[in-house]
């Protein structure tokens, strides 16, 4: 998530405090990531280092406002215009837990995908209720970015379901026979134990 863009989004529609962002972005996410508002001052900081904003005083209660720049304007277009690479991804702690399970000794690597998939289904039913619950046709501008990141995590979501059933079916597809009793390789495994 780029945090940065994000205030430099904002701070496209008006200037603002640090506070006040870190509302408003919260507020666009739907809380779905939330901000630390030392993560929002050390941005700004950055930003203005950049001179992408501008601090352009305080208001009455002595919070430093800050205002886009005309490089700070011409840099949130050029995010907007971009497609997000994929290469760029974070790594995927759930693909590597399971790249793992599967070639760690003693681990059942079905039971990993299946304690997934249970946890990933309560948080699919989490998140159609609270689809059910948002407005069906939302005219403020603040639950119609909350629908589309809902929708995003549903989807995402469904995707991680469908791929732990790929993933089960790979591993009872690959799996290793077990030897045969009587056969060489279970009398090996016998005088090893």
């Amino acid at each position: 998530m780029s945090i940065r863009h994000g205030l430099l989004a904002l701070l496209s529609q008006g200037p603002r405090y640090g506070y006040q962002l870190r509302a408003e972005f919260e507020a666009s996410t739907g809380s779905s990531w939330p901000l630390n508002i030392g993560q929002v001052y050390s941005t700004l900081s950055r930003l203005e280092r950049d001179e992408l904003v501008t601090r352009v005083g305080a208001d009455d209660e002595g919070r430093f406002v800050y205002r886009i720049t005309p490089a700070g304007e011409a840099d949130v277009r050029e995010w907007f215009a971009t497609p997000v690479a994929r290469a760029d991804r974070p790594r995927d702690e759930l693909a590597i837990k399971l790249a793992m399970a599967v070639t760690a000794p003693g681990v059942d690597a079905r039971q990993v995908v299946q304690a997934q998939r249970t946890a990933t289904l309560r948080t699919l039913q989490d998140l159609t209720r609270a689809k059910a619950a948002a407005p069906a046709d939302p005219a403020d501008r603040g639950d119609r970015a909350w629908r589309l990141v809902l929708e995003s995590m549903i989807f995402q979501t469904e995707a991680e379901v469908r791929w732990l059933d790929h993933c089960e079916a790979f591993v009872v597809r690959t799996a290793p026979a077990a030897p045969r009793a009587g056969s060489p390789e279970a009398r090996t495994e016998e005088t090893t134990r």
